[in-house]
């Protein structure tokens, strides 16, 4: 079947790549990968439908669960851990799982993907409900792995989605939602780390940073419900006071103290000149959207 995929088919422009000069090397290969936004447009519409899946979930005490195998696994992996940072969730809001375990994110497990009883024991694990979104990710649309977790996804009633980087990938038949991102001949045939992964990551960024918006995460475009646990955090925490706010770095760092290095509470009691108390009310009654919290119209902001 991997010559029906277009994920494995030779590209044309690239048969003689080995005799190519390094400067050729990277201008073909940045040629390629211009070709992915494109790609992914077509998309919009699925990933629009995969995203609102992800904030009911959320909204109703749901997790995101991205699951893969390979290169598509670890990606998952990678964009479920920097939720953490940048929004300030819990490790268990947003995961990812890879086949192999934790040991295939650094090195890779033979044959782990062709187990699609591992995919569902591996959800099992994870104790999903149909409160959770599944989010299956292989680039074949084929990996069984990812299949028998949607598989099991779906008869436990969570939520389903697939992202494959071929038109009518079987996977696509498991999901509540198919994303077929159709990103064609590897510049290195079958290497689909390359155009195939970088569009996945996209879609991925897109999934959880739109959701994360959608539940009052980020207010203008400012990343207000991160932690600040280290030294660059906590600059950055005062730097987002400053931004939203137009106050000093001085009166930054002292509203930021007063809030507990609650950032959407310094920002609420600055500009409405309330205090700590009240501006917990405020956002709590606001579900957390610092906009709404603010009651008022911040023209275009």
């Amino acid at each position: 079947m991997l010559d029906k995929l277009t994920t494995e088919s030779r590209n044309e422009n690239t048969y003689n790549i080995d005799a190519m000069s390094i400067k050729d090397i990277v201008t073909i290969m940045n040629q390629e990968d211009s070709k992915i936004t494109n790609v992914i447009e077509t998309q919009i519409s699925e990933i629009e439908k995969a995203i609102y899946l992800v904030i009911n979930s959320f909204q109703n005490g749901g997790r995101l669960i991205y699951i893969g195998a390979g290169t598509s696994g670890r990606l998952g992996v990678l964009d479920a851990v920097e939720c953490v940072p940048t929004f300030g969730v819990s490790p268990e809001m947003v995961q990812g799982i890879i086949a192999g375990g934790e040991t295939a994110f650094l090195q890779a497990v033979e044959r782990a993907e062709d187990d699609a009883e591992k995919g569902e024991k591996d959800l099992q694990k994870r104790e999903i409900t149909e409160a959770d979104t599944v989010i299956g990710i292989a680039a074949s649309g084929r990996t069984p792995y990812v299949i028998g977790a949607l598989k099991y996804a779906t008869k436990i009633k969570a939520n389903t989605v697939s992202i494959a980087c071929n038109k009518e990938a079987i996977m696509s038949k498991y999901a509540d939602v198919a994303i077929e991102l159709e990103t064609g001949p590897e510049v290195i045939t079958g290497s689909t780390r390359l155009k195939a992964g970088s569009a996945q990551k996209m879609v991925l960024n897109m999934i959880s940073t739109a959701a994360m918006i959608g539940i009052g995460k980020v207010y203008q475009n400012l990343m207000v419900d991160l932690k600040a646990t280290n030294k660059k955090l906590v600059d950055r925490s005062k730097r987002i006071i400053m931004d939203a706010t137009g106050v000093s770095a001085d009166v930054a760092e002292e509203y930021l103290q007063c809030s507990n290095n609650n950032v959407k509470i310094a920002i609420i009691m600055i500009l409405l000149q309330c205090s700590y108390d009240e501006a917990q009310k405020r956002i709590l009654q606001a579900n957390g959207f610092v906009r709404k919290a603010l009651n008022k119209e911040e023209d275009g902001k």
